[in-house]
């Protein structure tokens, strides 16, 4: 049987991830919520790990999320000590982007799983290379649950129409105040909150506000969504840009989940994905935008605005965590 301890957290990928091992028909040991406080959720999260010693059996396999805040040693040794098989789905790396952790340091705790999900190849050579020795296998891309379904137009608009959409202060998307000279010949609809008006120079950015994600995925009418961090036009930088040369970003699942091509930076660990699977444009820059835009002719676009809609459907059925329990189960010889 499978066992996963229900997430937490407010974050939308953890929280997709307990849905699709409910609908894989996993156990949930967190059988109690005993309320949001703090103490409530810590008693709440040791009840859960203590029903491993009572529910885990030989060959069972437990399904955490990491980080998981607290206990994650103790879940791991209490179900080796049942018998049972720990697969851990990792969102975040406490040593690359917060640096609580040195690499060797995250690479013991997660030596106590026997079998790792990892974002990419990128993510997979990192931790090989500091010491981790189970099995591996690649998401690729984050699943994207929603009731909601694309109403993307399948033309291309006139001018072209690119969407950004999360936290808009220059703290965090400082690039969007220095557009004026590169935002030429297609309109950027941004989404979210924290843009100062006064503050933008562009005349071809459209501050549409904050919106709720599903609506944003059944009403966008965008060509292309933009994934890019930092406050540099030529790179992605700071803590969340370096962070893209490793993770996968859930922005991107977003944009796709609604149908929508993405543009990624090329130097990011997804853009090898967004090239194979033709779902979008990795540049080396914004400056690049407006002139890759020019070259595509209406069939390129066709190709990858269809391929953004087969991949939608994907992440709606929770395809690439599904792939990764069944990649887990064959490397630990269980069957499914």
């Amino acid at each position: 049987m499978k066992y996963h301890i229900e997430s937490a957290s407010v974050n939308k990928a953890k929280w997709d991830i307990d849905s699709i091992c409910r609908k894989e028909g996993c156990t949930n040991l967190t059988r109690h919520n005993l309320g949001s406080g703090p103490v409530a959720r810590f008693l709440t999260r040791l009840f859960a790990v203590c029903n491993i010693l009572f529910c885990l059996k030989k060959n069972d396999i437990l399904i955490l999320q990491y980080p998981m805040k607290k206990f994650y040693k103790i879940a791991c040794r209490f179900a080796h000590i049942k018998g049972a098989k720990v697969v851990t789905i990792i969102h975040d790396l406490g040593a690359f982007r917060r640096k609580k952790l040195t690499p060797e340091q995250e690479n013991r705790r997660l030596s106590l799983t026997d079998f790792l999900i990892v974002h990419n190849p990128t993510m997979r050579d990192y931790l090989l290379k500091h010491g981790f020795k189970g099995g591996i296998h690649c998401l690729q891309i984050f699943d994207y649950l929603s009731q909601n379904n694309s109403t993307a137009d399948d033309k291309p608009h006139t001018p072209w129409q690119v969407v950004y959409a999360g936290s808009l202060g220059s703290w965090r998307s400082g690039f969007l105040y220095k557009l004026e000279d590169c935002v030429t010949t297609y309109d950027l609809n941004i989404y979210g909150n924290g843009f100062d008006d006064a503050a933008n120079k562009c005349p071809r950015i459209y501050n549409k506000g904050f919106i709720q994600s599903d609506h944003f995925i059944s009403t966008v009418k965008a060509d292309f969504g933009l994934v890019w961090d930092g406050d540099s036009l030529n790179e992605c930088n700071g803590d969340w840009g370096e962070y893209l040369k490793i993770n996968n970003p859930h922005k991107t699942s977003f944009y796709l989940r609604a149908g929508i091509p993405v543009i990624v930076w090329s130097k990011a660990a997804m853009a090898p994905f967004v090239k194979e699977e033709n779902v979008g444009l990795v540049v080396d820059s914004l400056e690049q935008i407006s002139e890759r835009l020019a070259l595509i002719d209406d069939k390129e676009f066709a190709a990858m605005k269809t391929a953004a809609k087969a991949m939608s459907k994907r992440l709606e059925q929770g395809h690439y965590f599904k792939e990764g329990l069944k990649s887990a189960c064959k490397y630990l010889g269980i069957e499914e």
